[in-house]
């Protein structure tokens, strides 16, 4: 049987202690962060931390690339999506158990699985770099109409992304969502750098 992405509901803002310990399960893990590039003391501080051979597990919420050390962040304190297999997921419950839970489909019968395509779309938007992005719990995002959906065709990071055509705070942005879970918007992107697709 092929994997899954799964969502799961992490308490405390312990996202990179939940990270870590799926990291030692061998699952794939992912939850959108922005970058902070750490300078003068902290650098310093945080550099030779790093360098210790007893680092703390805590040492995933920084990426070093070169000489520069970058801070992660999440941007939404208690989300983390998770991809293994459906037999793996009661392990993952019972791992988080007091800490989180698994989010249950509709029926809260079995853990809900999220379209691998939502997935995809969704992290190549929220990784991509570009300006602009703002991100929204699925509750906030409903009040909302959705318009028609898209692909975008300019070069650059956003190139291929798929979602719809929303006005948000009086402009017309792309929405890429992950549906019942968290969406996040682009700044505009104009009407001809846009293709319609098919449902």
């Amino acid at each position: 049987m092929g994997k899954n992405w799964y969502a799961l509901k992490v308490f405390f803002n312990k996202v990179f202690e939940a990270e870590a310990d799926l990291d030692d399960l061998g699952i794939e893990t992912y939850f959108p962060v922005s970058l902070k590039e750490l300078k003068g003391d902290e650098f310093f501080r945080i550099k030779k931390r790093l360098s210790t051979p007893d680092s703390s597990r805590n040492d995933n919420k920084f990426i070093c690339e070169g000489p520069r050390i970058f801070k992660r962040a999440p941007v939404v304190n208690s989300l983390v999506f998770f991809r293994t297999e459906p037999k793996n997921v009661s392990s993952v419950s019972e791992m988080i158990r007091g800490r989180g839970f698994v989010y249950m489909n509709a029926e809260r019968q079995k853990p809900a699985i999220i379209p691998d395509r939502q997935m995809e779309m969704f992290r190549m938007v929220s990784s991509s770099g570009a300006d602009g992005l703002e991100f929204f719990s699925e509750k906030s995002i409903v009040s909302y109409a959705k318009g028609d959906r898209v692909r975008v065709t300019m070069d650059g990071p956003l190139k291929g992304a798929e979602g719809y055509i929303k006005r948000i705070k009086k402009d017309r942005r792309l929405l890429v969502a992950i549906e019942g879970f968290i969406a996040v918007a682009t700044a505009h992107i104009p009407p001809e750098y846009l293709e319609k697709v098919q449902e």
